[in-house]
């Protein structure tokens, strides 16, 4: 086989998270000026960072430029380290009584004399478009409406672009976090697949991992998914950011949880890291705050709209 036709097929197994991304900050953008025009306001986000964590910052610091881009107000509130639980938990009241702000994300990592889950549980679960309130949680394990993690949520909308109806197709999910694993799980049980939930504790991980149409990876381990885990035509989706050396001396470079060099000649289709889920966090945060504004406001947003 020639080398431009493995770099065909290989570009062709693909998943474009970016490109995704794009498509959805523009049918964002547009429902965004919809929502202003129908009722003279822009749908708001309020963002919350206590301390000085680089990441953090870099991270409010896009959110606040792609919430001005998609059309809707960007409110951010950056607070000391020292900032007193009570402080915060009293700013989080504010914003949930403040009918301009209709998402609300308080950036983790908090500093550690915050109770993050004493914090999260006070945020509205009307607000919680980071979807970490244990209701929101509820609502997604009994089916009703509700905001979902943003990182699974994007890593679903992938695989239903990929392969369109995901029902009777078997799912791994590897990692079991409040924040993706579990919530993976129960929007792939959402749609009729046969979902098992691996973890540390597993036995015989690659075995378990091998007999999957879907693999999920969030368990935060350098490229520990191997080719020949994977059932071939599998699709995968790498949700890890691991920095690691680069070959260059002093250098890092970011990888996910799956070798994705060796996964790629075996998997039907594959996210790669950079540019895989990554970007679509900060879209589907966009898109659960529209949401949001729309349920507050009491107007209907169309189910295929976003």
């Amino acid at each position: 086989m020639s080398e431009t036709v493995l770099e065909n097929s290989a570009v062709n197994r693909r998943i474009d998270g970016k490109a995704f991304a794009e498509s959805l900050r523009l049918r964002v953008a547009d429902a965004a000026a919809g929502f202003e025009s129908a009722t003279g306001r822009k749908a708001g986000l309020a963002v919350v960072l206590v301390g000085e964590d680089p990441a953090s910052q870099v991270y409010v610091r896009s959110k606040g430029k792609q919430t001005l881009a998609s059309g809707m107000e960007s409110f951010e509130h950056k607070l000391p380290a020292d900032t007193s639980e009570a402080d915060l938990l009293a700013l989080v009241a504010r914003l949930n009584a403040d009918q301009a702000v209709d998402g609300i994300l308080v950036q983790l990592p908090l500093p550690a004399h915050i109770d993050e889950q004493k914090v999260i549980a006070a945020i509205s679960p009307d607000k919680d478009v980071d979807g970490f309130h244990v209701i929101n949680a509820g609502r997604l394990a009994v089916g009703q409406p509700g905001f979902v993690p943003c990182t699974p949520l994007g890593c679903l909308m992938l695989l239903k672009d990929r392969l369109g109806s995901l029902s009777g197709l078997d799912a791994v999910v590897i990692g079991r976090s409040n924040i993706v694993g579990k919530p993976m799980a129960q929007l792939l049980l959402g749609e009729s697949c046969t979902v098992t939930v691996a973890h540390s504790r597993t036995r015989d991980l690659p075995e378990v991992v091998r007999r999957a149409d879907i693999v999920v990876a969030a368990v935060g381990r350098a490229e520990m998914v191997k080719a020949d885990w994977i059932k071939p035509g599998a699709t995968v989706i790498d949700v890890g950011i691991n920095r690691v050396p680069a070959a260059e001396e002093g250098k890092t470079r970011l990888v996910g949880d799956v070798d994705y060099a060796g996964v790629s000649q075996v998997a039907g289709a594959i996210t790669p890291v950079p540019g895989g889920v990554g970007p679509m966090t900060i879209a589907v945060l966009l898109r659960n705050t529209l949401v949001a504004a729309h349920r507050n406001a009491g107007i209907p947003l169309a189910a295929d709209a976003l």
